[in-house]
């Protein structure tokens, strides 16, 4: 393995964590409603899950998915089920009054198991590890390209939450979110729950 290739890997992690999903609106919302450390842990969450979705796409279970999909459709059930049931949730508490940002309920702990249930819910995670790293990388990496790469992708990711949770808890971002809460909140659970129904009817 070359350094053109953790590059290749690092421009199209790059390009799926700026796309629009489920995670994009976890870790919003976490850093908007309570502040930058719980908006890191989120996002920490969603990170190493996502870290852990590539290491199983380099270990083959994509292909486990193909050869047992009754495994697939159950996990992109509950996933979808769960991304409903969040996206409900939002609009239910979109006139909710908002507190000064927090520690969520549950401490950081909460919020990490949080953004790690969001990566968990979502089985196309290890599908699309599992495309760019045919891509990218040669079939037969050694068990250290393999950590390696795993790490890499961790690395990108938090790097990427740190700064944007920084960003994002800034006091105009939080004005600004205020001004707009009932309408934001509306259209973010209107976005997960579409999300859920979307993962649900897809084939694959």
């Amino acid at each position: 393995m070359e350094a053109a290739h953790l590059l290749a890997f690092n421009v199209v992690l790059a390009a799926a964590i700026l796309t629009p999903g489920p995670a994009r609106v976890a870790r919003l919302h976490a850093t908007l409603i309570e502040g930058r450390v719980a908006g890191f842990a989120t996002s920490a969450g969603l990170a190493l899950v996502a870290a852990g979705w590539t290491g199983l796409a380099l270990l083959g279970l994509d292909r486990i998915f193909t050869l047992v999909p009754w495994a697939y459709i159950g996990l992109k059930g509950a996933g979808a089920s769960y991304f409903v049931w969040l996206g409900l949730r939002t609009i239910a508490d979109a006139t909710a009054p908002l507190a000064a940002p927090r520690v969520p309920r549950h401490g950081v702990c909460g919020a990490l198991l949080r953004g790690a249930a969001i990566n968990l819910a979502n089985p196309k995670s290890i599908l699309f590890a599992a495309s760019a790293l045919i891509v990218v990388f040669q079939p037969d990496l050694s068990p250290h390209a393999m950590a390696l790469v795993m790490a890499d992708h961790l690395a990108v990711e938090l790097a990427f939450y740190a700064a944007l949770a920084t960003l994002l808890s800034r006091p105009s971002a939080r004005a600004a979110y205020l001004r707009a809460k009932a309408t934001f909140d509306r259209v973010t659970g209107a976005a997960m729950v579409a999300l859920g129904l979307r993962l649900l009817m897809a084939p694959r």
